[in-house]
């Protein structure tokens, strides 16, 4: 058997340490819906769904009807949340036979499937998505009260909650997190004094819950924290996170070069002296950003070393100058733990000027995934 040069390696007892944390800090009696959309982070989509539901998660988050569908046929019993919602009477019909609860912002789609709902005798739980300053999908915070007369007036529709999405809960000052839990505030008091018992309501996401405790009301979305990254560096500290997803290489070659020679492409790196250069097995198509070059850092010997020169398709050139014993076939670790040195999501994002949710999804993507439990 080949073995592999370059791995991923996903820690479900990290997840399940990282749920437990957020856990304690939301209370018992705060729902968690786990947020599993896009692979789940590229971390895998049933695996770490059958984990969370083993650790009793309300519900789980997906943002289309495919990843929902993908649930179901993976024998995922545990109710899931289609976040970005229907579009179509086939999709309706999914949604309804699959038992899946959608998110509702467009009268045409609400309309749709409480029209089947009442064809097949049955009534299906949803979710009003509110606008209160993301600017993104919901019904616009001046509509609210028509839009939810309108729903009153369907068969076949069970509302269970209002849900909204913060947009900088992961700014350090926190003013328009404020004034967008006010209007959520405002929303759900207003569905509420039309009748209607919402009582899973659900605002925050990782940086609300780290940031802002009057942002949880009945039910967190946690996603970049279950992964073991944090919305924002400035959060770092506020919970004990253990990173979910390793990648891990080989060094390919060690070469030893003078002074002034140039290295990778473009020559954007030569050396300051008498160096020697390590040749490891993985570059910008295996998932490392580009955007790290000259900046990252990867882990050999338990040593942090530094990335020199332009990061290639399937090739990185590192700085082992000065440690002992470097040769093929080593270890080299860009994402995870080794000794007791850790580069974590939020490390390499920093380096490559982007965010965790992008290093683990384009990591994720490109790799068999190996599950440790």
């Amino acid at each position: 058997m080949i073995n592999q040069l370059n791995t991923i390696t996903i820690d479900l007892s990290a997840l399940v340490y990282n749920l437990e944390q957020i856990r304690d800090l939301v209370g018992r009696e705060t729902g968690i819906m786990g947020i599993v959309k896009a692979d789940a982070y590229g971390h895998g989509l049933i695996p770490v769904s059958r984990t969370l539901e083993k650790h009793r998660v309300t519900c789980l988050g997906v943002a289309y009807l495919h990843e929902a569908l993908e649930l179901r046929k993976g024998s995922i019993r545990v109710p899931v949340v289609v976040l970005a919602g229907i579009q179509s009477r086939d999709e309706a019909r999914e949604v309804i036979e699959k038992g899946l609860t959608p998110v509702l912002y467009d009268m045409s789609a609400a309309q749709i499937l409480s029209r089947e709902s009442e064809r097949r005798g049955k009534k299906i739980p949803v979710y009003l998505k509110i606008d209160t300053g993301m600017g993104r999908l919901g019904i616009p915070f001046d509509q609210i009260g028509s839009f939810t007369r309108a729903i009153a007036a369907m068969g076949g529709l069970h509302l269970s909650g209002l849900i909204s999405h913060l947009s900088s809960a992961d700014e350090t000052e926190g003013d328009f997190t404020s004034v967008q839990t006010v209007r959520f505030k405002k929303a759900v008091e207003m569905v509420r004094s039309m009748g209607f018992h919402v009582s899973e309501n659900s605002l925050a996401n990782s940086a609300g819950i780290m940031a802002c405790t009057n942002t949880r009301f009945d039910l967190v979305r946690p996603g970049i924290a279950l992964y073991g990254g944090c919305p924002s560096p400035e959060f770092s500290g506020r919970i004990s996170l253990r990173p979910v997803m390793h990648f891990k290489g080989r060094v390919l070659q060690v070469r030893d070069f003078p002074e002034g020679t140039p290295i990778s492409y473009g020559r954007t790196y030569y050396t300051d002296g008498p160096r020697r250069i390590a040749i490891v097995s993985a570059g910008y198509a295996d998932g490392l950003p580009r955007s790290m070059s000259n900046s990252g850092n990867v882990l050999i010997h338990g040593t942090r070393v530094p990335v020199v020169g332009m990061i290639c398709m399937n090739l990185t050139t590192v700085d082992v100058t000065g440690i002992t014993g470097v040769r093929p076939g080593d270890e080299a670790v860009f994402l995870g733990s080794q000794g007791d040195q850790v580069i974590t999501g939020d490390d390499m994002a920093g380096s490559a000027g982007t965010i965790a949710y992008e290093v683990f999804c384009s990591l994720g993507s490109r790799h068999k995934k190996e599950y440790l439990s």
